[in-house]
């Protein structure tokens, strides 16, 4: 099966705020110390809206809703398939797990300079063009 037509096993979200988006900073593997979307693992008998759900309340305290699907990609040497949601549906106050050293609300072309996962300035883009933020 091609990596794109197997199911996630993990989601991000892309958290937009007007011309900003919220990027974390790993404190574990894979991906120690780069920055990226807050998100992880499914688990048994979630989807990957759920888990996109579930895992932006454990890493940075943050509910949210209205998530619209912008991207699955393979990440890991393909160990993981990621799908990539975006939103501007959010609300509560950041408080970061022990899974994120640093987290930044950051504008699109700050990310360039930054050391993130891959392809992230890309699929931030993408995210910033649902919302006609581009």
């Amino acid at each position: 099966m091609a990596d794109s037509a197997r199911p996630p096993n993990a989601a991000s979200v892309a958290l937009i705020d007007r011309d900003r988006v919220l990027l974390i900073q790993r404190a574990r593997k894979p991906y120690h110390g780069m920055w990226s979307l807050p998100g992880g693992r499914l688990e048994p008998g979630e989807t990957a809206e759920q888990a996109a759900e579930r895992e932006i309340m454990e890493e940075v305290g943050l509910r949210v809703w209205r998530l619209h699907p912008i991207r699955r990609m393979c990440l890991a040497e393909g160990r993981f398939v990621l799908q990539v949601y975006a939103t501007e549906a959010f609300e509560g106050e950041i408080v970061t797990s022990d899974e994120v050293s640093d987290h930044r609300w950051v504008r699109a072309d700050e990310i360039g300079l930054m050391h993130t996962t891959p392809d992230l300035a890309e699929v931030v883009a993408g995210a910033f063009r649902i919302f006609n933020r581009s």
